[in-house]
């Protein structure tokens, strides 16, 4: 719909349905959310909104994209109850998750970096237990032991077992003498999980980012799902800047003089 509404006119459901692909019982559902403030009446009972109604509504459709549904709708309520300090904190939160999502792609990439430059254990001897202790057991082609990986690691084994139990390493056992065998994909889901790890993710949040490198197939695959990444972030920052835009509208349309409570420096 238009911005040159006059402020009086009064608008139908439909009309403001109309411009947004919505259905009218979309706008009523808004209204009874909170999404929208509250129409007006007509003698014989029919909603009728504003020009307020419809910058509402161009505010909400706007969140949406960057913030969510959720809580998009918690930012119009909190407007529309006159609560500007809790919609500005849930704008905030969004941003900071924002950030700490392009910290967490930016540590998943550094992470693959340094894997580039580090060469990769040696297959063959070492003992299960760890390394220097048991007798000596050859792993087979393409497989490790886990003393030689945690000694390639500068960890130690108990460190790789409770990988393991995380959920970040998988290591398969040998048939004939029950020893953990790190395999190529094994040993680079622990040289990535140790990675993060010095970069000081805790297991909970590594596991979802193994487990994405195990879905694309492996490292390079997994580049186009980090550019695939790099675009969903950079399209929520820009979704965030148009929400923003649109909601600063709609409360200047309001007249609530809410940024001008802040005092000046």
């Amino acid at each position: 719909m238009g911005r040159n509404l006059q402020s009086g006119a009064r608008l139908r459901p439909v009309d403001l349905a109309r411009g947004h692909g919505l259905s009218t019982q979309a706008i009523r559902n808004y209204e009874e959310t909170g999404i929208l403030p509250a129409a007006g009446r007509t003698p014989h009972g029919y909603r009728t909104y504003t020009s307020l109604h419809a910058a509402a509504l161009r505010a909400f459709l706007a969140l949406v994209p960057g913030h969510g549904h959720q809580t998009a709708t918690s930012i119009m309520r909190a407007v529309n109850q006159g609560s500007a300090d809790e919609a500005f904190r849930l704008i905030d939160e969004s941003h900071a998750q924002l950030l700490e999502d392009r910290r967490t792609l930016q540590a998943v990439e550094s992470a693959l970096r340094d894997l580039e430059r580090t060469p990769a254990p040696e297959p063959g001897a070492g003992s299960e237990p760890g390394a220097g202790s048991g007798p000596v057991a050859v792993a087979g082609p393409g497989g490790t032991f886990i003393g030689p990986l945690a000694e390639q690691l500068g960890i130690g084994p108990a460190t790789l077992r409770k990988w393991e139990r995380a959920g970040l390493v998988r290591p398969r056992r040998d048939p004939l003498t029950g020893y953990r065998v790190y395999d190529e994909a094994a040993v680079r889901d622990a040289r990535l999980a140790h990675q993060l790890r010095r970069g000081g993710y805790l297991l909970e949040r590594i596991a979802p980012l193994i487990a994405q490198v195990r879905a694309a197939g492996g490292l390079e695959p997994l580049q186009a799902t980090l550019c695939d990444w790099h675009g969903r972030l950079s399209a929520r920052g820009r979704a965030l800047l148009t929400g923003a835009a649109e909601l600063e509208a709609y409360l200047r349309e309001r007249g609530s003089g809410l940024l001008s409570a802040i005092p000046d420096d």
